[in-house]
């Protein structure tokens, strides 16, 4: 045989075992640095080199560990994919029951977070952990369709031997991206995955065809969305002198007094209601409405002016039970209470100014680097009413922002009912507050 390249044609032409056969060599003599009597594909074998520079094992590979009920809970419903559910079992789970397979969604982190289809190849999939919960990127499960999905951003299908770990190979699966029509961010994977004997190249078609039906849903539902906005703003414009264009949470315009219309506003991702600067209006007054905010361009500013940023934050942590963080800015002063979870991310903020990322922070308070999902929630809440006062990427306070933290008398009362580690951590090292 000469050193042509496979292609899934070929491998559908061939006998099942002789494909098998065929692939389990050209894996061997690949990883080998040996040459093969056929080339792998392109797409397999940047994925193989990939998975090699991590170091992952390509005879046993890693060992998953499934997220936690309350935090798969919590991905399930901070995804827009919940939505579309239905429309994805409807296109999918069926005929994969039918053909013996499985059909698995996952989120924008390859995390498993439904699977349905075929009860005796689910309960085959537990072996190799495909199971919701479990991560299916590259780094965690080598070359398969969900991580080569994630690291090409297409649709891709993996059959057998061309999965980095062997105890994969007994496997087909296609796999397809799912992006947010109203900002093209990533969302999730769509796959169908069963036994190696059920491999069809039709399949990956198939699959790429529910994403985009899936996709061409959510844009009817964000459509309906703005009509209602829609509705909602043309009296209040009505009413507005000068400029204003109201827009939803994603920066869609749904209607526009007094200025040139545009499809879409570019929104900065802390947004809050108060005194911005947006480069494509320049300083606008910003108010809340069901779905959307309402944009009043102030017409005094020059140009070139900037977005008010608080200068002063107060972490008061001193009593027992009751913590509030007050911020002081050009505008004037405000105070709010905060939740026991907002009060102890802001501690660790405020004690590490440098920044954390989503996972340090996960660990820092739940000594758990995989629950980032909850800690962005939590942080998105947070950032609604502090947009001034918090960056992100990583998530700290900004430079321009003086922070003080008052703590308790005795730094073994901070935060006393907290057993996150950066708290327990911090309770050793806070000096005395001052008289």
């Amino acid at each position: 045989m000469n050193n042509t390249q496979l292609d899934m044609k070929r491998l559908a032409a061939m006998d099942g075992a002789q494909a098998t056969r065929l692939l389990r060599r050209v894996r061997e003599e690949t990883l080998a640095g040996r040459r093969p009597p056929i080339a792998p594909r392109p797409v397999i074998d940047a994925s193989w080199q990939r998975v090699a520079q991590l170091g992952l094992d390509p005879d046993r590979g890693r060992d998953s560990v499934l997220l936690r009920r309350d935090e798969l809970e919590q991905r399930r419903r901070a995804t827009l994919l919940a939505e579309v559910l239905e429309t994805l079992n409807g296109g999918l789970a069926g005929i994969a029951d039918t053909t013996l397979q499985i059909m698995v969604v996952t989120d924008e982190h390859g995390r498993v977070l439904w699977r349905q289809g075929n009860t005796s190849v689910m309960r085959r999939a537990n072996g190799i952990c495909l199971e919701e919960g479990a991560a299916w990127t590259e780094h965690a499960t080598g070359t398969n369709a969900v991580g080569t999905a994630l690291a090409l951003g297409r649709a891709v299908q993996v059959h057998s031997a061309e999965h980095y770990v062997e105890s994969l190979h007994d496997w087909t699966c296609a796999a397809a991206p799912v992006h947010d029509p109203r900002d093209r961010r990533l969302l999730g994977i769509l796959d169908v995955s069963g036994p190696a004997s059920t491999f069809h190249p039709a399949m990956l078609a198939l699959v790429g065809s529910v994403a985009r039906l899936a996709e061409a849903e959510m844009r009817e539902r964000h459509r309906g969305a703005v009509e209602r906005l829609r509705s909602v703003a043309a009296p209040i414009l009505c009413r507005v002198g000068g400029r204003a264009v109201v827009v939803d949470e994603h920066g869609w315009t749904a209607a526009v007094t007094g200025l040139a219309p545009v499809d879409r506003i570019p929104l900065p991702r802390s947004f809050a209601p108060g005194r911005t600067w947006l480069p494509s209006l320049g300083v606008c007054a910003v108010e809340p409405l069901p779905g959307g905010w309402l944009l009043r361009v102030e017409e005094e500013e020059p140009a070139t002016a900037e977005p008010e940023t608080a200068g002063r934050v107060v972490l008061d942590l001193r009593k027992p039970r009751r913590w509030t963080v007050t911020v002081t800015g050009p505008a004037g002063s405000w105070q709010q209470e905060l939740s026991p979870r907002h009060a102890e991310l802001l501690c660790v903020l405020a004690l590490r100014r440098e920044g954390r990322t989503a996972a340090e922070l996960a660990e820092d308070v739940f000594g758990d680097r995989t629950r980032t999902v909850t800690v962005r929630a939590e942080l998105s809440r947070v950032r609604r009413n502090l947009a001034g006062v918090l960056a992100h990427r990583p998530y700290r306070f900004r430079e321009e922002v003086t922070v003080e933290v008052l703590s308790p008398e005795h730094p073994s009362e901070l935060l006393p009912h907290s057993t996150a580690p950066a708290v327990r951590e911090a309770r050793t090292g806070l000096p005395r507050p001052g008289p």
